[in-house]
């Protein structure tokens, strides 16, 4: 969503781990879906948008930049 300066990364990133309540940007842990590495990919394309606001498939949404939340993404690993 351009105009609004957003990108719904759906599962691509979630930002809240359910097993510890950690809330920032994370890679879906494997045994959540069926394949991780289906498209590895994924996750750098939401950062190409440049967009500010990163809805999640799980918790809040992040604000600071989709490059940010992805850097910490892939930082992080599999939640």
């Amino acid at each position: 969503m351009p105009d609004r300066d957003t990108v719904i990364s759906g599962d691509a990133l979630v930002a809240l781990d359910l097993r510890t309540g950690r809330a920032e940007p994370r890679i879906v842990a494997s045994a959540a879906t069926k394949d991780t590495h289906q498209s590895p990919g994924l996750p750098n394309a939401v950062a190409d948008t440049g967009a500010t606001t990163v809805p999640p498939g799980h918790g809040e949404p992040w604000i600071r930049g989709a490059e940010a939340a992805v850097r910490r993404a892939l930082d992080a690993g599999e939640h």
